[in-house]
């Protein structure tokens, strides 16, 4: 990545020669004002002093030039040594170098000890092309941590169908084939459902009728997976055109009915879903549990409970004996209507029946609950879940905290957590910035400091919003020189506050009459934001720190 030298003197000059902000460790005389004369050679001399960077980096061109002494270059670290890996690996083709030689090369320097979790990091996250997705898998594969297999290859497939790198993607698709590694229904599900996604219904039509040019059969199992990836998106109409026009051609089974019977279910197409049912059972098909479920979900769903209450009675008659499906679908219709006696009535019934809720029945539940503001009731079911042995996702246990940070005291909230960690269950960061607002907010500053600490146990970094809150937390007790110390800490990590908590912060510094602490805070936050605002300009100009 190069910068022309004028644009550094002019930042300087404009800055008062702020840092660069790569870390908290300068020191005050580093963040001296610049001379009057400046040249190149000196603000290079001081790149070179600031920057934290590794000695092995590539020298930025314009740097080159400006220094033509080979004794006199200017080794500029970059600022990898702050970044993880995978961003190591992504700043390699930030620098637009050219050739797949010097490119490859690039990427051996940076030095990471590269293994499928970094590189699916690599691929899954930042603004890379396809192009440079590609060259840099290529790479990858022939470094020994990273097998060359196909698990390894759906990790880029998928990654480049979801980016919509559909020729890249398919490109991909058959050097992993002239590789001899033959593809796989899961593969095959990833590259249809990458076009579905996009909305390419054709394409994933095309795909599916043309699997003999990929190495696939087109058979009962690949014709599941079209239908599941074009219902689950909702083009159901056209799961249902290749439906029809394939029957007679590939065997049907069960699965393939079920499928849009649950495509129908999901608009409450009722008519639909009976046709279905009838050409189900004239080809000699019986209904079973999934069948019903997706039958009930969709009676309910355009408001015919009756009707749904009446067949999941007769369903013994047909020689099916209701399992969790079917339950969970009556105890959803019922939740839907806010007939929560009805709704814990089928949930008793599912007990008493030997059928075991499982995760999405109690999330149904407790969720319900929540929104109506049954808290009791809702700790109530989060206990028989857990009593149950059903560990909640951490998503789900963040579901569940996150209402109840928005109304009432945050004692509910605590219960959540407090059981789910007891419980083993992985709280997630959203959870602990949801209680840390909540406690700040009412000024439980013990129990905030102590889910502070908890979090940073977890492996958790405190961020700026972390920070804001336990500084608020303790402006609102009082606690004034430990609110300054936690500022002063996150100013040496580089995160400058909000105007807000620190007018805040300030002013009740400023009431308590303390005037030269205030002001000391105000120099270090003039620092801090001047800094922002140096590193605000250099990512604009392309450093990606």
């Amino acid at each position: 990545m190069a910068f022309p030298s004028h644009r550094v003197v002019g930042f300087l000059g404009r800055f008062n020669r702020a840092r660069y902000c790569f870390n908290s460790s300068f020191s005050t005389s580093q963040l001296s004002t610049a001379p009057s004369n400046i040249d190149e050679h000196s603000v290079l001399d001081e790149l070179y002093d600031l920057l934290p960077m590794s000695r092995n980096s590539s020298i930025p061109n314009t740097f080159k030039e400006c220094n033509n002494s080979s004794e006199n270059l200017v080794r500029i670290r970059a600022a990898d040594g702050f970044l993880l890996p995978e961003e190591k690996l992504r700043g390699v083709f930030l620098q637009k170098l050219r050739g797949k030689t010097a490119v490859d090369r690039a990427l051996t320097n940076v030095g990471v000890d590269l293994n499928v979790d970094i590189l699916a990091r690599v691929v899954n996250t930042g603004n890379l092309s396809g192009e440079a997705m590609v060259s840099f898998f290529n790479w990858a594969i022939k470094q020994p941590m990273v097998p060359k297999d196909i698990a390894t290859y759906r990790i880029i497939i998928k990654a480049l169908g979801r980016r919509k790198f559909f020729n890249s993607m398919m490109e991909l698709f058959q050097d992993m084939r002239m590789e001899g590694i033959d593809p796989d229904v899961e593969m095959l599900s990833i590259v249809i459902n990458s076009f579905v996604r996009a909305r390419h219904i054709s394409k994933a039509i095309q795909m599916f009728n043309n699997l003999g040019d990929f190495g696939l059969k087109r058979d009962t199992e690949s014709l599941n997976v079209l239908l599941i990836c074009l219902c689950q998106r909702s083009h159901v109409g056209a799961a249902n055109s290749v439906f029809r026009s394939t029957k007679g051609k590939i065997s049907f089974n069960c699965t393939t009915y079920n499928v849009i019977i649950g495509g129908w279910s999901k608009f409450g197409r009722v008519n639909e879903m009976q046709s279905l049912l009838n050409t189900m059972e004239s080809d000699g098909f019986s209904p079973d549990c999934s069948t019903f479920s997706y039958l009930l979900e969709g009676l309910g769903r355009a408001g015919q409970i009756g009707d749904a209450v009446n067949i999941f009675e007769n369903m013994k008659e047909k020689n099916c004996e209701p399992d969790t499906g079917t339950y969970n679908a009556m105890i959803f219709n019922f939740i839907s209507i806010g007939d929560f006696d009805l709704c814990i009535k089928y949930y008793n019934g599912m007990l008493s029946n030997n059928c075991n809720p499982n995760i999405d029945t109690y999330t149904k539940i407790i969720a319900a609950f929540l929104r109506a503001r049954r808290v009791a009731d809702a700790l109530e079911m989060f206990d028989d879940m857990l009593g149950r042995g059903i560990v909640p996702p951490t998503g789900t246990v963040t579901s569940f905290i996150k209402p109840l940070c928005s109304y009432g005291p945050p004692h509910a909230a605590m219960m959540i957590y407090k059981k789910a960690r007891n419980f083993g269950c992985r709280i997630s960061l959203d959870a602990y910035k949801l209680l840390l607002m909540r406690l700040s907010k009412f000024g439980k500053c013990g129990m905030m400091l102590d889910i502070w600490e908890k979090m940073q146990e977890c492996g958790y970094d405190s961020d700026m919003e972390v920070y804001e809150y336990v500084i608020t937390g303790l402006c609102n007790i009082g606690q004034l020189e430990n609110a300054v110390s936690v500022m002063e800490e996150a100013l040496r990590k580089g995160f400058c506050p909000s105007r807000l908590v620190y007018s805040k912060l300030s002013n009740k510094l400023l009431a308590s009459n303390n005037a030269e602490n205030a002001y000391k805070l105000f120099l270090k936050i003039k620092d801090a934001r001047r800094n922002e605002n140096a590193c605000r300009y250099w990512r604009a100009n392309g450093w990606h720190f």
